[in-house]
């Protein structure tokens, strides 16, 4: 059952990253909080249908669980509408691996102070080497995607400067 979950958390991490690349090109388009708005209009529709149909029976409502409990619904706007204008700055690879590195230091704070009720287990060594190599990765990966400027393009960019300072030599 465990290898089903890694799985599936894998599906949802690649989904995850298909709905930021295509957000980013709609809020490039539409405007970023539209994008989010559809988002989460089409959420709310979507988990509706799948509340109706599929959702069993439990002991307590959402009227009754503790109030801080429904904040985390809250954290889901501030994610989109990051990273709708993250990637359309900075590309879904750099934005997403990002946000893998604020999940991940922020799930082992979590997990090692056992903040918002969960179980604690404590901060390893090796925890700390999935952060370093996830922060190595993220500088890899943003210095790799830096536009590559080729030698026809240097040249077209030079002349340019050369006619640009000779223009403004002759107003002179």
């Amino acid at each position: 059952m465990t290898i089903i979950m890694i799985m599936l958390s894998i599906v949802g991490g690649a989904m995850l990253s298909i709905q930021t690349a295509i957000n980013g090109q709609l809020g490039s388009k539409v405007g970023v909080f539209k994008s989010a708005f559809l988002t989460f209009s089409i959420g709310a529709l979507v988990t509706g249908l799948l509340i109706f149909f599929f959702e069993s029976k439990h002991a307590l409502t959402l009227m009754d669980v503790p109030k801080w409990q429904l904040l985390g619904a809250m954290f889901g706007v501030p994610y989109i509408v990051i990273m709708v204008l993250a990637v359309q700055r900075i590309g879904a690879a750099v934005a997403t691996v990002a946000v893998i590195f604020g999940q991940l230091t922020m799930s082992m704070l979590i997990d090692n102070f056992g903040w918002l009720g969960n179980e604690s287990i404590p901060f390893s060594m090796s925890r700390l080497g999935a952060i370093v190599c996830l922060g190595i990765a993220l500088f890899f990966i943003y210095s790799s995607s830096k536009p590559k400027v080729s030698p026809s393009q240097r040249a077209a960019i030079a002349s340019r400067e050369v006619l640009n300072l000779k223009n403004s030599k002759e107003t002179r």
